[in-house]
């Protein structure tokens, strides 16, 4: 009887421990450190700040973009890759949340920010394009908020880290 009731008791209090405190593997990073930097394909914004990004290259992934995703992760966004600088507006058909719209040059120049495009309506309303005020070859978009924290003003440089072509 006395074994049972102190093998109940250290029971208890291993789970009492175990749930105290979150599960970490060996090595791994306590839940209050900063978040990784990601890998891959990615942008360096001007205060430092990188996000990990999708690459659309081509006409179809370009025309697809972030259509149809309900959100996007806080340190996520896609860049669109062109050739030659050009106006290039850009619409938000089918995306559910806001975006800024980052226009840049190769060299990671900032020339526009677009700032909290919301999305198109629901069809059948049209869905109107926004467009720059200067040529870009190069179109980061993150979750709206993000270019103001994170310094991108016109002027500032993007750092491009493993894009193809920039």
């Amino acid at each position: 009887m006395i074994r049972r009731r102190a093998a109940a008791a250290v029971a208890a209090l291993l789970a009492a421990a175990a749930c105290s405190r979150p599960a970490t593997s060996p090595g791994a990073a306590p839940a209050s450190a900063a978040p990784a930097t990601p890998s891959g394909p990615r942008v360096v914004l001007p205060s430092g700040a990188a996000v990990a990004v999708e690459v659309a290259v081509t006409d179809q992934e370009r025309a697809r973009g972030l259509m149809f995703r309900e959100s996007m992760p806080k340190q996520a966004g896609m860049v669109f890759l062109f050739d030659g600088l050009e106006i290039r507006p850009f619409w938000m058909k089918n995306c559910h949340f806001p975006l800024d719209m980052i226009y840049a040059t190769k060299d990671g120049t900032v020339v526009d920010v677009l700032k909290n495009v919301p999305p198109c309506a629901p069809d059948p309303a049209p869905c109107e394009s926004v467009t720059p005020k200067a040529k870009a070859d190069s179109i980061l978009e993150v979750n709206a908020g993000v270019a103001d924290a994170q310094g991108a003003v016109p002027g500032a440089k993007l750092k491009w880290v493993e894009i193809p072509g920039r």
